[in-house]
């Protein structure tokens, strides 16, 4: 268990737990298999940074920045990473699944544009103002998630999933939603963006 990291370093199958990293700056840091466990993370940078098949249980990343870092197969959990630019980092070239997941986390006014990031994983979140426009978030699923004020804009969300999702606004007319599924008493949102009328 440790509550200190330091640049240029690797760490294998460390437990950091209730650690204030705030403000820091870290760079050229691989994690492999690390837990952070309540750590608090706010505006802090993380530069060149890779964090791999790793978990994030109850921790604060808001205003992270992850300036050229990598992910691949990272979890947070119960975790508020609210305005976080997700377009700075340093996805693979190639389309592959998803390398993070979000379980009852809070993301608000965090940015998606443009990524293919097929079988994403919002579940249970709070993703108010998301800009997901222009996105490949194909076989994704955002199951009972708020998505209050989201972006979405030619962005691909074919055979996605959105049970139990709330307050989304995807025109069906600009937006991919090919074999997608909704719930049926949210799914009427959909038809938002046609010129009709619903009658009672």
């Amino acid at each position: 268990m440790s509550n200190l990291i330091e640049s240029s370093a690797e760490y294998l199958s460390i437990t950091f737990s209730d650690g204030d990293f705030a403000h820091g700056k870290f760079q050229d840091i691989e994690f492999d298999a690390c837990t952070f466990v309540n750590c608090d993370f706010s505006e802090t940078v993380f530069e060149k940074c890779r964090f791999i098949d790793c978990e994030f249980e109850k921790c604060n990343l808001s205003l992270v920045k992850l300036n050229h870092s990598r992910f691949s197969d990272v979890v947070f959990k119960n975790s508020k990473i609210i305005g976080v630019d997700w377009t700075k980092v340093a996805w693979p070239n190639i389309s592959v699944a998803s390398p993070i997941q979000f379980f009852q986390c809070i993301i608000n006014d965090s940015s998606f544009f443009g990524l293919s990031l097929t079988e994403i994983t919002l579940e249970e979140c709070k993703a108010h103002e998301v800009d997901f426009r222009e996105g490949d978030f194909r076989d994704g699923v955002f199951d009972y998630t708020d998505l209050t004020n989201s972006l979405f804009s030619n962005t691909n969300l074919s055979s996605a999933s959105f049970a139990e999702s709330t307050n989304y606004d995807i025109d069906i007319n600009v937006n991919k939603i090919k074999n997608a599924k909704f719930t049926r008493h949210e799914a009427i949102r959909l038809l938002a963006s046609l010129d009709i009328e619903l009658l009672d």
